[in-house]
């Protein structure tokens, strides 16, 4: 079967602010801006980013007053705006900048231009860049606790972001932007004399994925795939001082580590009463090490699920004293090194994973060191944050003889098989846990799936989905095992839209399925 490309593109020129600007020709296939009304809210409450929800440039501390408080276990929708077009050295007006690129007023966020026009303080060079949405405290949560945050959906809420490269920071400071620098004057008022380079970025969509789009030259673009997640999550310090956004602290804040997307489990140290959850800096995509200073900086809303975890509890990451965050994934435990020197920050994330492979696991600290040497990547998760991250990526799937692992959905429980390090289950239980339906067609090796409103066909060996009659690429096809049909765990979120979220109770790698958010 030949499928043609379908693409749709936000019908606006792709082009760098700065020392140098390069507009390319408008596709001219205009995309609405997708809706951000209350009807979108997955939580069960909703935190704008009204004003009186932000900050601009700090993170909250332990004097500040929480603008909600939820109970244990529920999930809370953030609305988060990019700081990208708002700040001083982009003219601290969003309807100008972004009119530069052919996006109109009514297609730039309310939340951004209430802000970007309001008398809240930002100094461009003592604060940070970051508009930070929060807190919101959790019932029940004490210092010594662990706020275990499951991140359950991010919704893009505009078609474009920006990339930008400012003087004195990046991986290279004193070599780019390569231009002469900032020049006396500038200012909200004069932006251009910042001298620095900001790169607007148009999302497209092709077949249900979508693409950040870059010019090489005139006429011709590369495309990279996006993938969301919030930079800055995190809980507040024990401090009364004022908490800059940029560093990433021991409770979180600015991690940028791009794995923290849709389905990761993240927990954070409690150090105050209530915990106060923050979250901010969303980002379209980064690569790690995020080396010219911003990555694919762009406005998102995300639910998250916030749960208190006490002293003992078996989902702990160890049995030590908990000090700075740790984080899992489907295919992974995340070990977060976290040190102004990057070797330090090194050495950290190799601490923390060693003695979760001994608490966790039972592993011999000697073999755990020997095992992470062979077998374990560490990743840069930034050098742009004055506080250096890295992180390790432990393959939880080289654990198998040693972890039983689970699917849980609605309190049954299934076994996922394994097949080429994939957790792979059974299409039709699932569908049918989910109060679906699976129709199969035994000549055309096809099925049929009604779930939510959904309608989603797909056929064995076919990396080409349908759903609702929209054609999606997902390379992660359906087979056949065992006489039975799969998928990969990995897809039932894009697939069918169900929430997955996986925790490690005791020993036992546990994913946790529904189609709501409980």
């Amino acid at each position: 079967m030949i499928i043609n490309r379908t693409i749709r593109r936000f019908g606006v020129s792709t082009g760098i602010i700065g020392m140098l600007t390069l507009a390319l020709p408008s596709v001219g296939f205009s995309m609405p801006l997708q809706p951000t009304t209350i009807d979108k809210v997955e939580g069960d409450y909703y935190v704008t980013s009204a004003i009186e929800n932000i900050r601009w440039g700090s993170l909250p501390n332990r004097d500040s007053s929480p603008i909600l408080t939820v109970p244990s276990g529920s999930a809370v929708t953030f609305d988060t705006v990019s700081h990208e077009g708002l700040i001083e050295d982009q003219g601290r007006n969003p309807v100008e900048y972004f009119a530069k690129f052919g996006v109109s007023p009514d297609e730039v966020l309310d939340d951004a231009k209430v802000i970007a026009s309001s008398a809240i303080k930002h100094d461009y060079v003592k604060d940070g860049p970051h508009i930070i949405t929060g807190p919101v405290a959790v019932e029940g949560a004490e210092p010594g606790d662990v706020l275990k945050v499951e991140v359950l959906s991010l919704q893009t809420r505009v078609p474009y972001g920006v990339i930008s490269n400012r003087h004195g920071k990046g991986a290279l400071p004193n070599e780019f932007p390569e231009n002469s620098g900032i020049q006396e004057g500038a200012s909200a008022t004069k932006p251009e004399l910042y001298n620095n380079v900001s790169i607007f970025t148009p999302i497209e969509e092709i077949n249900g994925n979508w693409y950040g789009v870059l010019p090489t030259e005139v006429g011709k673009n590369v495309r990279f795939p996006i993938n969301p997640f919030l930079g800055v999550m995190g809980v507040a310090p024990n401090t009364s001082e004022v908490v800059s956004s940029i560093p990433p602290i021991e409770t979180g804040g600015n991690m940028d580590i791009n794995e923290l997307g849709v389905g990761a489990t993240i927990y954070y140290p409690i150090q105050v009463k209530g915990g106060l959850f923050y979250t901010g800096d969303p980002h379209f995509a980064q690569g790690d090490g995020e080396v010219a200073l911003t990555a694919l900086e762009a406005s998102l809303r995300g639910t998250v699920r916030l749960t208190v975890l006490k002293n003992g509890d078996p989902s702990l990451p160890h049995s030590g004293k908990f000090t700075q965050p740790f984080a899992e994934t489907e295919d992974y435990w995340i070990p977060i090194g976290l040190d102004p020197d990057l070797d330090e920050a090194m050495k950290e994330s190799v601490r923390e994973s060693i003695q979760f492979l001994s608490d966790k696991l039972d592993m011999d600290r000697a073999v755990a060191y020997a095992y992470l040497s062979a077998a374990t990547d560490y990743e840069v998760s930034q050098v742009v944050d004055r506080t250096k991250g890295v992180h390790g990526l432990i393959r939880k799937t080289d654990f198998l003889e040693d972890v039983d692992v689970a699917m849980n959905i609605g309190g049954t429980l299934i076994k996922p098989v394994v097949h080429n390090n994939d957790f792979y289950v059974p299409i039709r239980t699932i569908t049918e846990l989910l109060d679906g339906t699976v129709v199969w067609d035994d000549k055309t090796r096809a099925m049929q799936i009604n779930l939510d409103a959904k309608t989603i066909s797909a056929q064995i060996g076919s990396d080409v989905y349908s759903i609702n009659d929209k054609l999606v690429f997902n390379s992660n096809v359906p087979k056949v095992l065992n006489g039975q049909t799969v998928v990969p765990v990995s897809v039932i979120n894009k697939i069918l839209g169900a929430y997955v979220n996986w925790t490690t109770i005791d020993k036992t790698l546990t994913a946790n399925v529904s189609l709501s958010k409980k």
